[in-house]
């Protein structure tokens, strides 16, 4: 008698239940993406390179970079991270390659070296040299091919937050392993006071404020709260001191998005 009364009931209470983690499927916000690493161009400090992008390429986003005579050049880390595959796979594929992680599902890819200059579990910097240029594996000349990767799967490559050309062919010129820079800024208002931040973002808390017209020094640039302001939409924040924040969309920099060679945050 009591199990007739408990079924019907029990249904209706799973029923709503499925109901419910539904919605919450819906309802409830994404996790939010983790910001990738300040890419630079892969070889030392001032050279130039021709990148070309194909859409016939394996994979389709890699890049190919070459210059004069560039047999044997040094190729060094696009950004920090550490060596977790040093490999030859002889005549075939990428040859010899270097991969390197960077955190957050990020890697990068340099193939077709010469050789190497770096082993596992080792901790690489900007301007590192891990290889130089070759035409092991399965290659028809010199050049570096380069990818960069988020949980496996292939992207489209970034220099310094700037996309590269897709398709055809760029140079490309290097600012990975210069000295420490720093850009610089003015702040742009329709006239009230530029609030500054503690940290990347508007839930920051205020530390001060800025005229329009005030010029700035910019430390880094990071990512943070979404803001509308006079040069349009953005995620940018830039570090002007310790503990000292600013939107970009209120600071002009004479950049749409990241300053080259002005490191990230």
């Amino acid at each position: 008698m009591h199990d007739r009364w408990l079924r019907p009931i029990t249904a209706r209470l799973l029923a709503a239940g499925a109901l419910l983690t539904l919605v919450a499927g819906f309802l409830l916000p994404a996790s939010p993406a983790m910001a990738a690493p300040t890419f630079r161009v892969p070889f030392p400090c001032g050279q130039t390179w021709s990148g070309q992008t194909r859409s016939g390429h394996s994979p389709a986003n890699a890049i190919d970079f070459n210059r004069t005579d560039d047999l044997g050049d040094p190729v060094v880390a696009s950004a920090p991270g550490t060596v977790d595959r040093v490999t030859d796979l002889g005549g075939s594929s990428y040859g010899k390659y270097v991969r390197i992680n960077h955190g957050n599902g990020y890697h990068t890819y340099y193939a077709h070296l010469r050789g190497f200059n770096v082993s596992v579990g080792q901790s690489v910097g900007y301007g590192k040299v891990i290889g130089w240029v070759g035409s092991t594996g399965n290659s028809s000349g010199a050049h570096l091919h380069y990818e960069q990767r988020l949980n496996g799967a292939d992207i489209k490559i970034r220099f310094n937050g700037t996309l590269a050309l897709y398709w055809g062919t760029r140079n490309y010129t290097s600012g990975n392993g210069c000295s420490s820079a720093t850009g610089s800024g003015t702040v742009r208002t329709a006239g009230a006071d530029l609030t500054v931040r503690s940290g990347p973002g508007t839930g920051y808390s205020a530390v001060g404020s800025l005229a329009t017209g005030t010029k700035v020094t910019i430390n880094c640039q990071t990512n943070g709260t979404t803001v509308t302001g006079t040069y349009g939409t953005s995620s940018i924040w830039n570090r002007i001191g310790a503990g000292r924040f600013i939107a970009d969309a209120y600071t002009y920099t004479g950049y749409d998005g990241f300053i080259p060679n002005v490191p990230r945050c």
